[in-house]
């Protein structure tokens, strides 16, 4: 096991220092003799990062592509005001800087920003009268809702009451983005989230209409984003991303 260390507050285990990160250490303790010191070079604030050195930059598929194709569409329509359900707060944050955004969340974030307020609320019975927000979000949090993860209590059908207050919600003529998890087949992954198929997302917004649907596949040899995949696409997955613009006319 690593050392642990308290570091500005925060627990950190260090990984196994190799013998590269030691080299590179005393090369850089060679430099700093060379030149004007003006840092605190000392081995007792080592923080060992050991695999950040690869030829590309790395990152999490869902939470980059979901919010970019979330933010075009937002940006095109230009609402006076956007309201999001619990989305990644990048999404909101971002997209406060040139649309004001409410974010309601279970557990409210403290953040602070213009434009931007960060409310409570529970996404199975929302504070909104019916038919009232023309501009609607809710990304990568309905897979969550009744299984527990945040402290919500555990509801089989938590989703589908989720989705009929984000539905009741929804003005005529609004444009509501829905973001989960899209495989194969659906399938429950306890306690961290649900994989639903193509289907059935249809088939519990049919009430609504498509405007556009995107699939953000799990490897990125099969692309980025990619818009109306085929189907063969979807049946590779297990843990894809499927972006869903509706609108209810």
């Amino acid at each position: 096991m690593g050392l642990v260390r308290k570091i500005k507050g925060l627990f950190h285990t260090q990984p196994k220092i190799d013998k590269g990160f030691k080299v590179e250490f005393d090369q850089l303790s060679q430099m700093e003799k060379l030149a004007v010191k003006r840092f605190k070079l000392d081995p007792q604030d080592f923080y060992p990062c050991l695999h950040d050195k690869t030829s590309n930059t790395g990152f999490d598929r869902h939470y980059v592509y979901h919010p970019a194709w979330a933010t075009r569409i937002v940006a095109k329509s230009q609402p006076e005001k956007h309201v999001d359900i619990s989305s990644t707060l990048h999404f909101c944050s971002i997209l406060s800087a040139f649309i004001p955004v409410d974010f309601y969340d279970y557990r409210p974030a403290k953040l602070f920003l213009t434009k931007l307020n960060s409310l409570s609320a529970d996404l199975l019975d929302l504070p909104f009268g019916d038919n009232t927000i023309p501009s609607l979000s809710c990304m990568h949090t309905v897979e969550h809702v009744g299984l527990g993860r945040y402290g919500d209590p555990l509801d089989y059908d938590g989703d589908l009451k989720a989705i009929k207050e984000l539905k009741r919600v929804l003005a005529v003529g609004g444009h509501l983005l829905f973001v989960v998890p899209l495989g194969a087949e659906g399938r429950i992954f306890f306690n961290a989230h649900r994989i639903y198929t193509k289907q059935q997302v249809l088939a519990l917004f049919s009430d609504l209409t498509l405007v556009d649907f995107s699939l953000i596949p799990e490897n990125e040899e099969d692309g980025g984003l990619v818009p109306n995949p085929p189907d063969w696409l979807l049946a590779k997955q297990v843990y894809g991303c499927g972006c869903f613009h509706f609108t209810k006319t």
